[in-house]
This record gives structure tokens, sequence and C-alpha cells, in this order.
């Protein structure tokens, strides 16, 4: 078996985009992937573009030499672009191999651990009491752990305009809603927030002092994490589990996190890590320090199922994230069959492959369109993270 085609494809998936990678092969098995730089689909097209030249006329089945070959290639080694691109190919590649032996992926990583893959929800952010009716509306669906976002402008935060955010006013509003939200959703019910790295070692230490009591299951990204010691100040100044990694880009930038007892929950990302390839590395990685994974999966159907798979074949695994609202967008013109989640749950996939199915003659129905996030700002007019 040889690849053909390696083809990027932006497209239009709800409120944004996602970009899908479809390899094809010479028996007339094609593999699909997904690449997680949300927002700059169009360099991961050109990444893929460069990597193509390098992988048609190739056996698919060389998984990990096509991933030490793509990393290596150029001198610039690593990088948030070349990492989504590179992980796109990788779960693509591994769907391939699952197809053409006629098995879900997730055996081929050493078999199944679980019976189930349980997820968390997202109800809302902590604005206001509409964020109570959500939660109690998601655990009476039966929701048993929640994440909330932490903002000022309620829950409509319109892509690609300015939007007032002021860190302090922020943290004052999440402390006071988070309380609320576990005296509607009682003790049993694992809570956790995440502040999209918006805070700095101060402000995220004053929060935490004001949120010891709700026993938060973890504090998900409150700082930005390109610098380790930051965040070994913040542990210093909190027993507050961590949830960190959803930005990075390979095995080395978890290399202080894991190694220096920094993170308590792993937020593995497949489409930006390096695929299943180096989540796997990974995973077993944080086993040795009893770190449990909890993958990152904000975007498309593909990006959930590569995580089902992986969630499936590692025993550290605690919840996967599953935005079931946005997952109601996907198109099904486009990936006709895909995980669908049964309660807070996915059952184990039976598939040969990903058990996702791509219609590449669809794709122009769904164009892409430049889409950038919220571009939040200070009322002094100095930008700030999203």
């Amino acid at each position: 078996m040889k690849i053909t085609s390696v083809k990027g494809f932006p497209v239009k998936v709800g409120h944004r985009d996602i970009f899908i990678v479809k390899i094809d092969t010479d028996a007339g098995i094609y593999g699909v992937g997904e690449g997680g730089m949300s927002g700059r689909e169009l360099a991961q097209l050109g990444a893929v573009q460069h990597y193509e030249r390098l992988l048609v006329g190739e056996d698919p089945h060389r998984i990990e030499h096509h991933w030490q070959r793509l990393y290596r290639s150029q001198y610039f080694e690593g990088g948030k672009v070349f990492g989504a691109a590179l992980s796109a190919i990788d779960i693509a590649l591994w769907d391939i191999l699952g197809k053409s032996l006629g098995v879900p992926v997730y055996q081929l990583l050493g078999g199944a651990c679980r019976d189930r893959i349980p997820a968390f929800a997202t109800p809302g952010g902590l604005t206001g009491p509409k964020v109570v009716e959500q939660a109690r509306k998601a655990v009476d669906e039966g929701w048993k752990y929640l994440r909330f976002g932490a903002g000022m402008s309620g829950d409509d935060w319109p892509t690609g305009t300015e939007v007032i955010y002021e860190p302090m006013e922020s943290l004052e509003l999440a402390a006071h809603w988070i309380h609320e939200v576990r005296k509607e959703v009682g003790p049993a019910i694992g809570l956790s927030i995440d502040f999209h790295h918006r805070l700095n070692v101060a402000e995220a230490a004053l929060f935490c002092q004001k949120i010891s009591d709700v026993n938060l299951m973890f504090l998900e990204e409150p700082i930005r994490a390109q610098n380790p010691r930051a965040y070994q100040q913040l542990r210093t100044m909190t027993p507050i589990p961590f949830a960190i990694g959803e930005e990075f880009s390979n095995k080395w930038e978890f290399q202080p996190f894991i190694d220096d007892g920094i993170l308590n929950f792993a937020r593995i990302d497949v489409s930006n890590v390096g695929g299943l390839t180096e989540s796997k590395k990974i995973a077993g990685w944080c086993e040795t320090h009893y770190i449990d994974v909890m993958p990152h999966n904000p975007l498309g159907p593909v990006c959930t199922a590569a995580t089902i798979h992986l969630a499936a074949s590692i025993n550290n695994f605690a919840q996967q994230e599953y935005q079931h609202r946005n997952a109601e967008a996907y198109p099904r013109d486009l990936f006709p069959t895909f995980p669908e989640l049964e309660g807070d749950s996915f059952p184990l996939p039976t598939e040969p492959g990903l058990g996702v199915t791509f219609d590449e003659s669809k794709v122009d129905d769904h164009p892409f369109e430049f889409w950038n996030p919220p571009m939040w700002k200070r009322r002094d007019g100095q930008h700030t993270n999203w």
C-alpha cells in the first residue's frame, strides 16, 4: 500500500472552522485526521502541503517513522502550526491502519482499558444566575462532571469582536457563581473552572483563596503555560489541582510540568500535540507520575473520535471534554458517521479505524470563512488573553 495524496480541508462547521486532513492510498482506503489550531486553518493547510511532498509514495503503515521524519524534516523543529498539521496526518495514518486491518484504532494502541468513555459537560460561564439553571439542567440530564468558563459578558462572546475583560471583576463573578452552583447541585457533582489562561499569578492565587471551600476537581489553565516557573510559584500558593497542557504541541513541552509535579490532570490535545503517536507516549509518562489524562477536545468529530480511541487505550484516564452543544452542528452530509454520545459517555467504537466517514464531495457546501476568537481587552485599551 502506498500514499497517493495528502489533502487539507478548512471547512466551516457551526460557528467556526475546523481543519480536516484526508490521506488517500492506492488500495482505496483513506484516513481522516483533524488539526487543532482553531482560527489558523490556512496556516495548517500550508504545512500539510509541504508535508505531502514527503509522504506521497510512502507506506502509510510506518507511522512512527513518518512522525519522526516530518517532525525533524525542517531545521526549525516544533511549533504550534507544524504540531497541529503533524497531528492531523498522524491521526489519519492510524485511521488507515485500523481500516486496513479491520479493527478499531484503540485495538492497535493496546486494546480497551474500559467499557465506556466518560465525559464532562461545559454548561456555561460563571457570569450570572443563568449558569445555575444551566448546571441544574446538566445534572438532571445525567452529567456527573461539570466545567465552567469565566468571563464578564455573559454567555454571548461574539467571535472576532472586541470584548471588555477585567480579570479582577471576572474572578469575583466566578467565585460568587461557583458557590451558587455548588449550593444548587450538591457535593457529589464534580465541578471545575477554566480560566483560559486569563489571569496572572497573583490574580490566580487570590481566586483560589476565594473558592477554597468549593472543593473543585481542578482549575484549568489559570495562567499562560510558557513559563513553568510561574506555575511552580502558583503551585506553592494553593492546593487546588491544576489541569494544564491543551496548548502544548509535543512531549517536550509537557516535560517540566510532569517531572516537576506542576500539573494534576494532563490536558492532552490529540489534534495539537502530535496525534495519537505522541499522545500515547505522554500518557505513559503521566502514568509514571500518577497523573491522569483529561483530554482537550473542543473541535470537530475527527478530534472527538481520535480522543475516544486514546481514552479507551490508557488506564490513567479521567474524563473527556465534549462540547455536546457544538456537536449538534456537525454536518451529516460532510461527516455521515461519527461517534455518538450516550448519556454522559461514549461506547467503545466498533467500526474499523476511527469510525468517522468523510465525504470530500461535500466540502464546497461548507466553505471556509475567516474566523477569529473574541478579541478581549482591558478598559484602558490593553489587549489581553481570550
